[in-house]
């Protein structure tokens, strides 16, 4: 047996698959999008088997795109679950054959409700196919099984119908990423789209020392506020520079003695610098590209505090 073979083999068939189905994208995809889109109502996915899990997917998907769909088991939709199914819902029915024993007592059900019926199927003329109002063709000519049982390709085939469905209702309906953030708070996909800098910065102490503070007082400060630099700002608060741990190494080999010196002298001008509503992820690559470990935060040219890089890092946001 060679194992790379049989999966070279099986992910090339399941390939070949996906790539026949954008023949299948056809009006009665186009015009699903827009019925979808204008309903006041959801989307109910339902499916036995296998085409269940898909069936899950396909819902979470639609969910975090900004179209409401809930899942609703076929088996157990003829078992009192059918009630989940309210009057401008649009219901979409997954099954490779279309002539299950489940769907050909579920169809009429629905169809006795007066929902709208979408049939994402293989078999064109089956049941299913032939009952539906409209069809999401899943067409795929062989499992990816050698024995051509286990469901595959098929499956594989309504995912990418699912997926394709779903950004095409994203694009439909214009969502945005900030639309993404507001139902994806959690985790780091989530602190991506909406942690900002303002987040972080509060956190941590404010380094700051004066243009003519003497040497001695900014590696204090350096030191004490534990963020590895301090910003140099004049009377008014607005910042002129910055003195990092680096600039203070860079001072020892270039002066025998610098007790006369001040911050402005040694200080760094024109310090990479974020506004406090930042996105923090790309004040990351801000620092990242810049190849340094903190950011000042300003605010109309005012000194308002330091991020580090670790604090993003703490936050799984990379």
């Amino acid at each position: 047996m060679n194992i790379s073979k049989i999966a070279r083999e099986t992910i090339l068939q399941e390939a070949e698959s996906i790539k026949n189905l954008a023949n299948y994208v056809d009006e009665d995809f186009e015009q699903i999008v827009k019925i979808i889109y204008e309903s006041k109502g959801r989307v109910i996915v339902t499916g036995i088997g296998k085409s269940a899990n898909i069936s899950q997917k396909i819902v979470a998907t639609l969910n975090s795109t900004g179209t409401p769909a809930i899942f609703m088991h076929a088996a157990d939709a003829i078992h009192g679950d059918l009630g989940i199914i309210q009057d401008d819902d649009i219901i979409i029915c997954i099954s490779k054959s279309g002539n299950t024993p489940e769907i050909k007592i579920l169809v009429p059900l629905i169809k006795s409700k007066k929902n709208t019926l979408i049939g994402m199927v293989s078999t064109i003329d089956s049941f299913l196919g032939k009952q539906a109002d409209y069809v999401l063709k899943s067409t795929v000519t062989k499992e990816a099984c050698p024995n051509n049982l286990a469901p595959t390709s098929s499956t594989t085939a309504q995912l990418v119908i699912g997926d394709a469905l779903a950004v095409c209702l994203l694009e439909y309906r214009g969502f945005s990423t900030e639309d993404f953030a507001k139902i994806h708070p959690g985790g780091s996909l989530g602190k991506k789209l909406y942690m900002r800098v303002s987040d972080l910065y509060k956190n941590n102490e404010t380094p700051k020392v004066s243009v003519d503070e003497n040497v001695k007082n900014v590696i204090i400060e350096i030191s004490s506020k534990r963020l590895g630099a301090t910003a140099v700002v004049d009377d008014t608060g607005a910042l002129q520079g910055i003195i990092t741990d680096g600039d203070i190494r860079r001072m020892l080999q270039k002066y025998d003695s610098f007790e006369n010196l001040t911050a402005k002298e040694i200080m760094s001008v024109n310090p990479k610098t974020a506004a406090k509503d930042e996105l923090a992820i790309n004040a990351f690559q801000l620092m990242e590209n810049n190849n340094i470990t903190q950011l000042i935060v300003t605010h109309k040219g005012k000194y308002l505090g330091m991020v580090h890089l670790h604090d993003i890092l703490k936050e799984g946001i990379v």
